[in-house]
């Protein structure tokens, strides 16, 4: 069964590039290109890791972490955070995600961390 992970990014080419790495490597990918009912999605697709973006909009990727990490249902799911704009990865962690990646990223580099936080 294949592994799922959400995405929420605004950035199309971002979630267009990491759904398609993600795909090839046998993941099950919802891409989700804004944050409208983001907690309903995540309840009912039920992914194995999130991917979020930080900065989307109306609300930071480190507040629908906290809201996440915060749900009894849901706290046990991974969350990564994309930041091209922190530059301290501890603020960042303080929000509850299990892993940061830098933009601009390295495919290796996702793939390591996503398949670290799911093998687990």
């Amino acid at each position: 069964m294949a592994k799922r992970i959400l995405i929420i990014d605004d950035n199309q080419d971002i979630l267009d590039i990491v759904q398609e790495t993600l795909a090839y490597e046998n993941f099950e990918v919802m891409a989700k290109p804004d944050t409208d009912d983001y907690l309903s999605t995540v309840k009912e697709f039920l992914p194995d890791l999130v991917i979020l973006d930080y900065r989307l909009g109306n609300i930071t990727g480190g507040e629908i972490c906290r809201q996440i990490k915060a749900n009894p249902e849901l706290n046990e799911i991974p969350v990564i955070i994309f930041s091209a704009y922190v530059n301290r990865s501890e603020d960042l962690f303080a929000y509850g995600c299990d892993a940061i990646i830098d933009k601009p990223f390295d495919l290796v580099e996702l793939i390591d961390k996503v398949n670290n936080l799911v093998e687990n």
